[in-house]
């Protein structure tokens, strides 16, 4: 299962942040790619959010399911997640696409192209950590598939 996150916005490469996010995915043994994309025109309100959710929707390869994260989306647990993932897997689907919105969130045409809405809680968080998040709870659907003792209920 390939997987892409697609972010707007540049983590510093040295950040703090940035090496969780490495140490998860290099932990995780499925390819997984991360996009970072920044509008480089000026704009504002609606138009900038547009403009990032086009970006986004880019990054996303034919056949890929979308994954927005999105405060509208599903807090599923842990083993709903992996199993989401499992079921996708075991569909033949060649990979997930997670999309994370710059600070005014995804537009109403990113929510309605992704297969699924997924919200870490009512809590907003900072983009960085939501990656992060991320990271970690992709690494954690892998070792529930691969029965790993990693997870605990």
């Amino acid at each position: 299962m390939k997987i892409i996150i697609a972010a707007i916005g540049k983590l510093n490469k040295k950040s703090p942040e940035q090496a969780l996010i490495d140490d998860y995915i290099t932990k995780t043994r499925w390819p997984v790619t991360i996009i970072q994309a920044e509008e480089k025109k000026a704009l504002r309100g609606p138009e900038l959010q547009e403009a990032e959710g086009e970006l986004l929707l880019k990054q996303v390869p034919a056949g890929y399911k979308i994954v927005a994260l999105d405060e509208r989306g599903e807090e599923p647990s842990s083993r709903v997640f992996a199993k989401k993932i499992a079921h996708w897997r075991d569909e033949g689907i060649p990979g997930i696409a997670f999309l994370i919105g710059g600070a005014d969130g995804h537009t109403d045409k990113v929510r309605h192209k992704a297969d699924y809405l997924l919200s870490f809680g009512r809590m907003t968080l900072p983009h960085f950590l939501a990656r992060v998040v991320l990271a970690e709870q992709i690494y954690r659907a892998k070792m529930i598939l691969d029965g790993h003792p990693y997870h605990r209920d």
